[in-house]
């Protein structure tokens, strides 16, 4: 008899809940992986350099756990293909596994407890990507918040001394179920095909969360982290980043807590990952969703040289950043009146460190429908943000070193026609 560590998006052989829990369970420790097909052949892109970073993460563990005698079996198949294979090969009393709060998750985890359950075993779940579970910031009257501020408040009145603590696993590693691993299926062999571009480093880096108050709102300078990828697949430890923010920089902590909020939205109102306003009023807008125009957002050509430099750098680097994503997605929502989900959709496909939870949450609030407690008249101004935040025009040359020449398109609306056309659409919707 076996238990199994079922690694989804955790990929890490340290300070890892579920699967320290497992090793000191009392029975040998299996380590599995599936590459999920039902997210896989979604993908268009048979080069996203998403899978590409999840195969090195799972061989670079794989060598770490065959060094000491186990190691993963891996899986290219729906997750219950390959437990309907794992019972009939092993008898197993407990599958341990980290919490995934996303809609899709939630739905695969109940459906492999009742096979699991079916075949006398059990899945056994644990907090590992959050430092608090939605259930656990709550109102004192039991119901979830829905505004950032009064959240972050009781999310940070919750730590105590063992907040951070860390989950001891190679001390553990003897317990590791000893057997020679069948080869993990090739990027080729799953039908995607390796970039060999380098990812962000998973350092985390002291001095630059010190500055990052300073230097965050600066696309021309790296001044943000690049963790989110690591961040998204588990390949850094949530807690010793919260530890380390805590410490060096409060307004970095608060972007953790924002991240754990949407995780929050995302579990209480399931819905807005589905597709739906938080704010139901907002399905009355009538977006114009001009397919050309969308066309020319996507590649970046919209004559606006802030937006077209954010999508720019999206385009070619899975990458874009933080206040450029809020400047072109605004501009996507109330510039063109273009619907949020065709813009959230986009991201979604091209960032390499794409979260539903937060990906949904930003798009939302840039279209005004999300749980944001301003009003839906904010609209970026391009040049001024460019003003504010790209003064010299550094980041903007570097992707779009055109923009001053005859070459360079003209403006794909103007400025303020499209801020009046968008308050009295909006104006409108809302008053039905």
């Amino acid at each position: 008899m076996i238990n199994i560590c079922w690694f989804r998006r955790d990929l890490r052989l340290t300070d890892n809940a579920a699967f320290s829990q497992a090793l000191q369970d009392g029975l040998p420790v299996l380590p599995v992986f599936i590459f999920d097909t039902s997210i896989l052949d979604k993908l268009g892109n048979k080069g996203d350099r998403r899978v590409e970073f999840i195969y090195l993460a799972i061989r670079e563990m794989q060598e770490a756990l065959t060094a000491e005698g186990g190691g993963f079996e891996v899986f290219y198949s729906t997750p219950e293909q390959a437990f309907k294979n794992l019972l009939k090969k092993y008898t197993i009393k407990s599958v341990f596994a980290n919490r995934d709060y996303e809609p899709y998750a939630r739905e695969r985890d109940k459906a492999i407890h009742t096979l699991l359950q079916e075949n006398g075993a059990e899945l056994r779940l644990f907090k590992d990507q959050v430092i608090f579970g939605p259930a656990e910031v709550l109102k004192d009257d039991g119901t979830p918040y829905t505004v950032f501020t009064p959240y972050s408040r009781k999310w940070k009145s919750l730590l105590t001394d063992t907040s951070f603590q860390s989950y001891p696993v190679s001390r553990h590693f003897s317990n590791l179920y000893q057997h020679t691993p069948p080869a993990i299926p090739t990027l080729e062999q799953m039908g995607f095909q390796a970039s060999g571009e380098r990812f962000p480093s998973s350092t985390i880096y002291s001095d630059l969360i010190k500055n990052y108050s300073l230097q965050r709102n600066y696309p021309a300078i790296e001044g943000t982290s690049r963790l989110g990828i690591h961040l998204r697949f588990g390949t850094i430890s949530t807690r010793k980043l919260a530890a380390k923010a805590k410490e060096l920089n409060e307004t970095y902590f608060n972007e953790l807590i924002w991240r754990e909020f949407y995780q929050a939205i995302l579990w209480h109102f399931p819905q807005v990952g589905r597709g739906s306003a938080f704010k139901p009023d907002y399905e009355n807008i009538e977006w114009r969703n001009n397919e050309a125009e969308f066309e020319r957002w996507c590649n970046g050509t919209t004559g606006y040289p802030i937006v077209d430099a954010g999508m720019r750098q999206l385009n070619n680097t899975g990458f874009m950043h933080n206040r450029v994503r809020m400047i072109t997605a605004s501009f996507l929502a109330k510039h063109l009146l273009i619907d949020w989900r065709w813009g959230e959709a986009y991201f979604a496909e091209k960032l390499l460190d794409f979260d539903l939870a937060a990906n949904n949450g930003g798009w939302q609030w840039a279209a005004g429908s999300g749980c944001d407690a301003a009003p839906y008249f904010r609209i970026f101004s391009p040049d001024r943000q460019t003003k504010n935040f790209d003064a010299d025009l550094a980041y903007t040359r570097k992707w779009v070193p055109e923009f001053e020449s005859e070459d360079y398109p003209a403006p794909i609306v103007d400025h303020d026609f499209a801020r009046q056309r968008c308050l009295e659409v909006y104006s409108r919707a809302l008053k039905k």
